[in-house]
């Protein structure tokens, strides 16, 4: 998931939202670990914030979480 997040995450403002985040790493899966995309939400949130407590990655100010 982590490979996943980090090759769909832009490099300019403002980012994408959770959301975002949890449609667009859906073709960088493995199928056999989310045969259909199962799981890939509550994954792809704790890849998220994972990569956020190691500084790797860092969360906009706003409101919406982006």
């Amino acid at each position: 998931m982590r490979e996943a997040i980090l090759k769909i995450l832009p490099f300019k403002e403002p980012g994408l939202t959770q959301n975002e985040i949890r449609q667009a790493v859906l073709p960088y899966l493995p199928r056999d670990l989310f045969p259909g995309g199962a799981k890939a939400g509550w994954w792809s949130k704790m890849g998220r914030l994972d990569l956020e407590a190691k500084g790797e990655l860092d969360r906009e100010a706003a409101r919406s979480l982006r």
